[in-house]
């Protein structure tokens, strides 16, 4: 059963052998080596790498869309030519191996959409965001760049979180009507700083909670560690005053699988009775402080409340009769779909939609993936996930075994790809591009740990097996 898993999960791919013997690899990868010997720039193509992944996201909440298609088309362009010019290492890892499948799947999707001019500009981004994908599971395989680039995405989010609770204070206006006119909560005031939506705003927070949480355990000094303590608090507070409840979803999806995989870092180093207890405890707690909230604080309880209301709230209401409508898109479309991006679902939607529901997406992440490239697309999504999660376990096992402390940001990684997957689960802000970016950004984190397995000697394999 073990060996099916690991086919599976594609532990055992000899990416080493594929190179060696792939015409591709000998062709794309390296065949620029003699010209980096000589090119001064490219002594520095990492360092300049990184730089530019930094400017992508340091500007990203704060920039208009097109500026960061430009960004990252000059990223595409920069990976093209690391890639060429690279010698030995080009990071190769199962997860590359699962989003090429995904690609490829959207490309004959794509191909076969009723709607193709609009499906290759959908494709035509995903392809960006991909390369994007490839390009910082290159470079931050440095675990140095790996820590700067999360403490300047960490430091650009505190920026974005004080704007979000000023504009709570200030009690700003809402740019459109987001809350259910005829509830309680339709004079609400809702922070979505420079972000323009409390939704998005509440998806982007969500890796800084995550990272800033690691933050705590990994900064060294005293003034890092208050930092890091104030990031924690002003993302939160600033997560809380969104007033999203798809991204308090994705809030405790995210804090149970950092506790559960704090747990297991810390587990061989803890006396007994907290090996089994320390879980518990921590899980129980959080559920405490969630009632403690829920009694305390009316405007968060009737908020709370409005998630389980059903048809009862407008929001919750729109959504289904939406999704009810994208339902009907996939069994006309089962197998393909109608191709990537807002443009192809713009286009189709409408001979589906019931009166008065308009929408750009299906509100929900499983829903877009399956109307935009049916289900074969769907499944190798979620084989991607599985194979992506099963690295991240595999790394933060070899890294356990040497209590590494680069484990907290890898913890961080998964658990904000666990909240970023829930809040999808009720809305598609993950298809604007700064949270695109932090998706691909969490899994080329987990990328950039991996570690080609030992080739195990007959002695081995018999001492295993005794």
């Amino acid at each position: 059963m073990n060996a099916i898993w690991q086919q599976f999960t594609l532990t055992t791919v000899p990416l080493d052998q594929w190179r060696n013997n792939s015409y591709l690899s000998k062709f794309f990868c390296g065949s620029l080596q003699r010209w980096r010997a000589n090119s001064w720039l490219m002594q520095w193509g990492e360092p300049i790498g990184f730089v530019l992944i930094a400017l992508i996201f340091t500007l990203a909440p704060f920039v208009k869309n097109s500026l960061i298609g430009l960004l990252l088309f000059s990223g595409a362009g920069f990976w093209a030519l690391i890639t060429l010019c690279d010698i030995g290492v080009i990071g190769f890892t199962p997860i590359h191996l699962l989003v090429l499948l995904y690609w490829g799947i959207s490309t004959v999707a794509t191909a076969m959409s009723p709607v193709k001019p609009q499906a290759f500009s959908g494709w035509t981004k995903l392809t960006l965001y991909l390369v994007f994908f490839a390009f910082m599971a290159r470079i931050l395989r440095s675990p140095k760049f790996r820590s700067w680039l999360i403490a300047i995405y960490l430091n650009v989010a505190l920026v974005v979180s004080f704007y979000g609770i000023r504009q709570w204070i200030d009690k700003v206006p809402p740019l459109a009507t987001w809350n259910d006119p005829n509830s309680a909560q339709a004079n609400l005031t809702r922070a979505y700083s420079y972000l323009g939506n409390p939704n998005l705003l509440g998806s982007y927070l969500l890796p800084a909670i995550a990272f800033s949480l690691a933050a705590v355990f990994l900064w060294k000094s005293w003034p890092t560690k208050v930092l890091a303590v104030t990031m924690v608090i002003v993302n939160f507070a600033c997560l809380r005053f969104t007033d999203s409840r798809g991204a308090w979803i994705g809030f405790m999806a995210l804090i149970v699988t950092f506790l559960v995989l704090q747990w297991y870092f810390w587990n061989p180093k803890m006396p007994v009775f907290w090996r089994k207890a320390a879980l518990p405890l921590g899980l129980g707690g959080l559920l405490a402080m969630l009632l403690l909230g829920i009694i305390l604080v009316p405007a968060f309880r009737d908020r709370v409340s409005t998630i389980f209301s059903g048809r009862g709230d407008s929001s919750n209401n729109f959504r289904m009769n939406v999704w009810a409508s994208v339902v009907q898109m996939i069994q006309d479309r089962p197998i393909l779909g109608i191709g990537p991006g807002n443009n192809a679902f713009n286009k189709i939607y409408p001979l589906y939609q019931k009166a008065r529901y308009t929408a750009l997406s299906a509100y929900s992440i499983w829903l877009e993936i399956a109307v935009e490239t049916g289900l074969i697309g769907l499944a190798s999504f979620i084989w991607l996930l599985i194979v992506t999660f099963n690295q991240g376990y595999l790394q933060l096992k070899r890294l356990r075994e040497n209590f590494n402390p680069e484990a907290f940001w890898l913890i961080s990684a998964i658990a904000a790809m666990v909240g970023m997957l829930a809040h999808g689960y009720v809305d598609t802000v993950w298809y604007r591009p700064v949270i695109n970016m932090l998706w691909w950004l969490m899994v080329a984190l987990i990328a950039s740990y991996y570690m080609e397995p030992q080739t195990e000697t007959p002695l081995q394999e018999l001492e295993l097996e005794n």
